[in-house]
C-alpha cells in the first residue's frame, strides 16, 4: 500500500503567516490519567511527538506495561465547496495533513479543549479519558454557516508497547466487525480488542485498511531514540451533520461503550468535581493536575505515577510526590490509604524503587525508598492529628520498626549502619540512593558510603521511633533508639560537617569524604528531626543559596565544580553523564523552603521571598508541560526544559512548599 502523505504537504517549523509557530506549539504537551495507569497524551496541536503520545494508552491484563493502542485521528471537514483538515503528523520532509492552519487555540481546564476557525467554521474538540476505565472520549461540535458539514475520521492504531516502535508487517489482522453504531478492530491475537462507537450524527464507515508510513516522533529524535514507526488505519468514518451541534466517538478496551452520551456526561461531571476552578497560580495549576498521577492498580491499591510519558510506579517517587500530592490538598485519608498500601511490600527492611506487575518483577535497586517512608508516615501523622495515633502505634509504628531493625542487621545493597551510626549504603559499580544514573556500566556519580541524605533520613527514622516508644509507654525501646540516635548525630557532625567551609560533605567513606557542593545537605538541613542545629541549617542554606538555587530549582552540583554539566542534553550517554552532575531538579525547592523556614523563620519578609521562588514556575506550566513543570532543566541559564514534561514529586513538593 503506498504511503498517504501528498507530496505537496511541507510546512516551514518556525513560522506560519496564520500566526501559529509550531516549534512552540509541539513543545506544549499535556496528559489526562484515567486512574487505572494509562492515559491521554499528545501535543497542543494534537500532533504525537513521542512515541509514548496517544488517544488512549493503557497496561494490558497481568502486565504494567503501558501500550499505546489509538494514537491519534486523522481529521477532516467537508462541505459541499469546500474541505480542510483539522490534525497535523510528521513524515520525512513534510508535515501532512496541515491542519495547524486553521488551530486557533488550546486549553487543559477542564479537560483538553482545541478549538479551530477555518472562514465561517468554527470546530472545537474535546478529549477526554473515562475515569476507572480504559477507554477515551472525542467529541467535535461544529459551528458554521454553511451546512450539511461531513467530519472525516480515520483512526491510526499503533497496538504495541509505549516505549517501542511499529512497523508495517504480515501479522497484524486488518478485519474488523461491524456492531451497532461502530465497529471493533483487533490488530493482533495477543492484546485486546479496540471497540469504536460513534453518537450524535449520521454515521457511515468504510473500510479501507492500510498503513500510514514513516511517522515520525521530533522529540525522540532530538534525544537520540529511533523516531519512526508506521501506523494501522482500518478504514474512515464519517459523521454528517446538518445543523449546529456535537458528535461524540468513544474507543474502548475489552469491551464497547454502550450509552456513550451519558458515560461522557458522567466523566465530564467527575472531572468538574475534582478541579472545580480555572487555575489561577502556581499551587492551584499543579492541585488541578496533580490526580494524574494518582491510579489504582489490578488490585485496588491506590498508588503515583513517577511521570509522564514514560515512568510507572517508583517507591522513592512515590513516598516524596505523596504528601503534597494528597496532604496539601487536604487528602489525609488518600494519604494514608497510600501508605498502608505499601507495608505489604516490604522485604528484609527495603521498599522496591520500582514497581512492576506484581512483587517478585519489582526492582529492590534502591536504600532509601523505605526510609523516606518515615517521612511520609510523619508528614501524615502531623495533618491526621490525634485520630492518627491508634494507626501510628498498631500499624505504621512496627512497620518503621521492622525497617530500622532490617538495616541495623545489615541488608542487601550493602545497607548497614556503622559504628559511627551511620548508615552505609552501595558500592562502587552500585548506586542506592536517587542519584543513581550509569554510563558505561558505572556509575555517574559515585555515592557509595555514608551519604548524607540517607544518614539524616536513618536519623529521622530512629528519632521518629524513640517518639513513639515514649508515647506507648516502653522507656527500655525508648532509651535503645535515644543512645542509637545520639550515636548517629555525633557520626554526622564528625564525620559530614565540614566547619571550616560550614556545611556538610555529600558522603563520608573511611578513605575520605567527598565534599562536592550538592543538594542533598539541603535534605538533611530540611527535616523535622535532624541533627543540625539552627545555626547549622542557616549555613547549609547559604550555601545552596549561592551556588545551587536557580528559579527552576536546586542545581546537583556547584558551577564552580570542575565535574559540572551546564547543559542536559544529547544521547542518552551524554544526557546520563548530565543528569546528577549540575542539572536542575524542581522538586528540590521544596525542602530549600522547609529548610528556609526552618533556619530563618516565618517572617513577612522571608515568606514573600519563598512564595516569590514559587511562583518563579509559573512559566513552566505553559511552555511545556502544560499544568505540569517538566523532570529537569539545564543548570546554566536560561534553565531549557528536560526529561519527563510532567513529573510527580515536582508537583508534590512544589504543592508542598
Amino acid at each position: 500500500m503506498a504511503p498517504p502523505i501528498p507530496g505537496t504537504a511541507t510546512a516551514d517549523l518556525t513560522a506560519h503567516p496564520e500566526g501559529v509557530r509550531l516549534e512552540d506549539a509541539l513543545a506544549r504537551e499535556w496528559v489526562v490519567g484515567n486512574g487505572r495507569g494509562g492515559y491521554a497524551s499528545s501535543t497542543s496541536l494534537l500532533c504525537p511527538t513521542r512515541r509514548q503520545h496517544g488517544l488512549l494508552v493503557a497496561p494490558i491484563p497481568g502486565s504494567a506495561r503501558r501500550h499505546v493502542f489509538l494514537s491519534r485521528f486523522e481529521e477532516s471537514v467537508h462541505g459541499e465547496e469546500h474541505s480542510f483538515p483539522l490534525s497535523l503528523g510528521r513524515y520525512p520532509g513534510c508535515w501532512s495533513p496541515l491542519g495547524h492552519r486553521g488551530f486557533a487555540s488550546f486549553r487543559l481546564h477542564p479537560w483538553p479543549t482545541f478549538v479551530h476557525k477555518i472562514g465561517r467554521a468554527e470546530i472545537t474538540r474535546e478529549v477526554l479519558p473515562a475515569h476507572g476505565r480504559h477507554a477515551v472520549f472525542c467529541r467535535w461540535t461544529l459551528r458554521s454557516k454553511v451546512w450539511p458539514l461531513t467530519l472525516r475520521l480515520r483512526p491510526l492504531l499503533a497496538f504495541r508497547e509505549a516505549d517501542s516502535l511499529t512497523s508495517e508487517n504480515p501479522h497484524l489482522d486488518p478485519r474488523l466487525h461491524r456492531v451497532q453504531d461502530g465497529f471493533i478492530v483487533q490488530p493482533y491475537a495477543s492484546l485486546p480488542a479496540l471497540h469504536f462507537v460513534a453518537h450524535g450524527a449520521a454515521q457511515s464507515f468504510q473500510a479501507d485498511p492500510l498503513w500510514y508510513r514513516r511517522v515520525q516522533y521530533l522529540r525522540d529524535q532530538e534525544r537520540g531514540y529511533a523516531s519512526e514507526e508506521d501506523l494501522f488505519s482500518p478504514g474512515v468514518l464519517e459523521l454528517t451533520l446538518s445543523e449546529e451541534g456535537s458528535v461524540l466517538v468513544a474507543a474502548s478496551l475489552g469491551e464497547s461503550i454502550e450509552a456513550p452520551l451519558h458515560e461522557w456526561e458522567q466523566a465530564c461531571s467527575l472531572r468538574r468535581s475534582r478541579a472545580p476552578e480555572a487555575p489561577t497560580d502556581v499551587a492551584t495549576a499543579l492541585a488541578a493536575t496533580a490526580d494524574e498521577f494518582l491510579y489504582r492498580d489490578p488490585r485496588g491499591r491506590l498508588g503515583v505515577i513517577a511521570g509522564f510519558p514514560w515512568f510507572g510506579e517508583w517507591g522513592r517517587d512515590t513516598l516524596i510526590a505523596l504528601p503534597g500530592l494528597t496532604l496539601a490538598r487536604g487528602r489525609v485519608a488518600e494519604c494514608e490509604e497510600a501508605l498502608s498500601g505499601l507495608l505489604p511490600h516490604l522485604r528484609e527492611g527495603l521498599l522496591p524503587n520500582v514497581f512492576g506487575a506484581d512483587q517478585a518483577t519489582s526492582d529492590w535497586g534502591s536504600a532509601d525508598a523505605s526510609l523516606w517512608m518515615a517521612r511520609a508516615v510523619r508528614l501524615w501523622e502531623r495533618a491526621a492529628g490525634p485520630a492518627a495515633r491508634d494507626r501510628m502505634q498498631q500499624s505504621f509504628g512496627p512497620a518503621l520498626r521492622s525497617i530500622a531493625e532490617a538495616f541495623l542487621a545489615g541488608t542487601h545493597l550493602g545497607v548497614k549502619v556503622d559504628e559511627h551510626g551511620l548508615l552505609q549504603a552501595g558500592s562502587p559499580e552500585l548506586n542506592a540512593s536517587w542519584m543513581d544514573a550509569r554510563a558505561d556500566g558505572v556509575p555517574v556519580t559515585p555515592r557509595h558510603g555514608a551519604a548524607v541524605e540517607l544518614c539524616a533520613l536513618w536519623y529521622f527514622l530512629i528519632t521518629q521511633l524513640e517518639r513513639l516508644a515514649l508515647e506507648a509507654g516502653d522507656r527500655m525501646e525508648a532509651r535503645q533508639w535515644m543512645e542509637q540516635r545520639r550515636r548517629t548525630r555525633r557520626g554526622m557532625l564528625e564525620k559530614l560537617w565540614m566547619p571550616a567551609e560550614r556545611r556538610l560533605a555529600d558522603v563520608w567513606r573511611p578513605e575520605g569524604a567527598d565534599t562536592s557542593l550538592r543538594p542533598n545537605m539541603v535534605i538533611a538541613a530540611a527535616l523535622e528531626f535532624s541533627p543540625l542545629s539552627r545555626g547549622k541549617r542557616t549555613d547549609v542554606l547559604r550555601h545552596a543559596g549561592k551556588f545551587l538555587l536557580t528559579p527552576c530549582g536546586l542545581r546537583t552540583l556547584s558551577p564552580d565544580d570542575p565535574a559540572y554539566h551546564a547543559r542536559y542534553g544529547g544521547g542518552p550517554i551524554e544526557r546520563d553523564r548530565a543528569y546528577h552532575q549540575g542539572t536542575v531538579w524542581p522538586w528540590l525547592i521544596g525542602f530549600y523552603v522547609e529548610a528556609h523556614l526552618r533556619a530563618f523563620g516565618p517572617s513577612p519578609a522571608n515568606l514573600e521571598r519563598l512564595r516569590d521562588l514559587i511562583e518563579n514556575f509559573a512559566p513552566q506550566l505553559e511552555r511545556h508541560g502544560v499544568g505540569h513543570v517538566s523532570e529537569v532543566f539545564d543548570g546554566d541559564p536560561p534553565h531549557r526544559a528536560g526529561g519527563t514534561f510532567a513529573q510527580a514529586w515536582n508537583s508534590g513538593e512544589i504543592l508542598r512548599a
